[in-house]
């Protein structure tokens, strides 16, 4: 989010929290304060391998409320950011994948299971970010973690019966992204206040 008005409208339906992307290479980049930000919900800054001391200092200009580390960030680097709730990102196949959350169990407040993007690039190297598509969801059966987790990767217009499905009870709430927008960083209001009315029913 980032456009004023689009972050207000958003306000309006009142989500828990709202998503400002601080990474540059994001189609999605914050990169000045918006007009206005929001006062209802709880504001969440996305950062991916980002120097901790930019991160601190983007934190406290932007009031955020909630940091989500996108990248391979450690769990002592998470540990230094616990003057906020933090969120860590894990892109997820397989039930085997769940495996790298162990070591940031107690380090972080919540866990935010992705799709994780195929190895298509030369040397297998895949740059973050979301890939706008669903993984398995039952793979999530095979998550023990005391850690509460977030669902995310491609969850659309489409699936508010499937979320309103879901049963995990770590499973605390979801992310809505792309399949929402009309462009990136832009959504579309109306199809967010079907959704949210849908699952909240």
């Amino acid at each position: 989010m980032r456009d004023a008005e689009n972050i207000c409208q958003v306000e309006e339906l009142r989500p828990n929290w709202m998503g400002f992307i601080f990474w540059p290479k994001s189609k999605r980049y914050v990169s000045k304060y918006p007009e206005y930000m929001p006062i209802y919900c709880q504001r969440v800054g996305v950062f991916v391998d980002e120097d901790i001391e930019q991160v601190k200092l983007i934190a406290d200009d932007f009031a955020l409320d909630i940091i989500q580390l996108h990248g391979s960030e450690s769990p002592e680097y998470a540990r230094q950011l616990r003057k906020w709730k933090v969120i860590k990102a894990f892109n997820i196949a397989t039930a085997d994948d769940l495996e790298v959350t162990k070591p940031y169990e107690g380090m972080v407040d919540y866990f935010l299971f992705d799709t994780r993007k195929p190895f298509v690039e030369a040397g297998g190297c895949v740059p973050p970010g979301g890939t706008g598509l669903k993984f398995d969801w039952s793979v999530l059966d095979a998550y023990q973690g005391s850690t509460s987790f977030l669902l995310s990767g491609g969850i659309g217009p489409d699936d508010a019966e499937r979320v309103r499905n879901f049963r995990h009870e770590k499973c605390i709430g979801i992310d809505l992204n792309s399949r929402f927008e009309t462009a990136p960083g832009l959504k579309d209001v109306n199809k967010l206040r079907k959704f949210i009315k849908t699952i909240r029913q």
